[in-house]
């Protein structure tokens, strides 16, 4: 149970022969979503054993290509391996427009349905939602019309104290009400209160997904709180210059977002290809907030 997050891709527009370009994959209790879609994703996505079949959703942030040119060549292996589920693409309108004639094109038999869901860039939305997670979006500043995604778990029942429940005699047809938080009513009458025959529910956990972007406290407010950040950190401050005229953000401006929203952990990625050690970046994030990690390929976060 919970949510864990595997890195596939932690760089930025130019692959090297060490990462690749953004992607990541986030197991929801055994439902899985990839994040992003760059260049080279299904080789990842083998790689970290996931299974094709359990990806029914992908959330893409904006169009630039190490974010989405791995998304054809997906859905063709999707194809030749017989799915037969549809695949849902969530993402501007712009990505139906650009993939749709490729898919029609390379892949004009596929077995399964591809349904686009349109998100609007400049508003927050609820993208998805089923009986234990929930999917929003809300607005970054990068040069196009980018997103960031909000997954958190909805909360949870709580636990039955069997021992108690035995004491007490409460029928088995009782349970669920007293895991949403329901007293027990006795047919001899009475009344036991729900704390002395249930524990606390497990806290719901969630992760955001930030990039690319120039620092904004609007993101801040967003993110307050969450079990897990991650946030691009392209540059590193020497160069914060370059980061805001790309639209994106150093190291140590990442770091900041975390410690200003008061976040439990911080992930950093998205590097610029120019960093071949990227010790220096971890350590310029560490030293505003020290719980920071580096996201690094094949490497799975519990959160």
């Amino acid at each position: 149970m919970g949510i864990s997050v595997t890195i596939l891709g932690s760089n930025s527009a130019l692959p090297t022969s060490e990462r690749n370009p953004t992607a990541q994959v986030l197991n929801a209790s055994g439902r899985f979503f990839l994040i992003d879609c760059g260049e080279g994703t299904q080789m990842q996505l083998r790689r970290n054993r996931v299974h094709f079949g359990k990806i029914d959703h992908v959330f893409i942030s904006h169009l630039h290509g190490d974010h989405v040119f791995g998304l054809p060549g997906l859905i063709s292996s999707f194809g030749l391996l017989g799915r037969t589920n549809d695949l849902h693409i969530h993402g501007v309108a712009d990505l139906e427009m650009v993939l749709r004639p490729v898919i029609d094109y390379f892949s004009r038999e596929l077995p399964f349905k591809v349904v686009f869901h349109h998100i609007n860039p400049l508003e927050k939305e609820l993208i998805y939602e089923d009986a234990a997670l929930e999917v929003a979006t809300f607005p970054v500043e990068h040069r196009i019309p980018t997103v960031g995604f909000l997954f958190r778990e909805k909360p949870k029942e709580r636990k039955i104290n069997k021992q108690m429940c035995d004491f007490y005699e409460v029928p088995l047809r009782v349970l669920p009400k007293l895991k949403k938080g329901e007293d027990f009513i006795p047919d001899s009458g009475g009344h036991v209160p729900n704390t002395k025959l249930t524990l606390p529910a497990p806290p719901s956990v969630s992760y955001a997904f930030c990039t690319d972007t120039r620092p904004l406290p609007s993101v801040v407010e967003v993110v307050k709180g969450v079990d897990m950040l991650y946030h691009e950190a392209t540059f590193m401050s020497d160069q914060e210059g370059l980061a805001y005229k790309t639209f994106h953000s150093t190291a140590r401006q990442a770091a900041k977002v975390a410690l200003q929203a008061g976040v439990k952990k911080l992930l950093i990625g998205h590097f610029s290809s120019r960093y071949k050690d990227l010790s220096p970046l971890l350590s310029e994030a560490r030293e505003v907030f020290p719980d920071t990690e580096i996201a690094t390929e094949g490497v799975t976060f519990e959160i």
